[in-house]
């Protein structure tokens, strides 16, 4: 049985597209982040579309590995410590032809 989405706690569009702009800068790229659209859900999770030269992939692979993802969420949750990070995740089109990837996430609201 599924667990039940936590409750999110919504953030100004600006604060979350910064995080995630930051976490999907890469060091190797010369500090341009991949990100290419933030979209915002009415329940307060987001999801970012980043192009794929996010990650390196290695000669003859051609999607990344799940440790690559598993790296990623790891940067996520260093970044923000209550992020709550989809566990689905995966391509999307960016642009006719254009492949992309996608992560969605969400900041878990924490009860007082």
């Amino acid at each position: 049985m599924l667990k039940p989405l936590p409750q999110f706690h919504r953030r100004s569009f600006d604060r979350v597209h910064g995080y995630i702009a930051r976490v999907l800068t890469n060091e190797r790229q010369a500090e341009t982040t991949r990100l290419v659209q933030l979209i915002p859900y009415p329940d307060g999770h987001y999801r970012a579309v980043f192009r794929p030269d996010y990650f390196a992939l290695p000669e003859g692979q051609t999607e990344p590995s799940k440790s690559q993802w598993n790296t990623l969420k790891k940067r996520m949750k260093r970044l923000e410590g209550d992020v709550f990070i989809f566990r689905e995740h995966g391509e999307t089109g960016c642009a006719p032809g254009e492949p992309c990837y996608y992560v969605e996430f969400g900041f878990v609201a924490h009860k007082h």
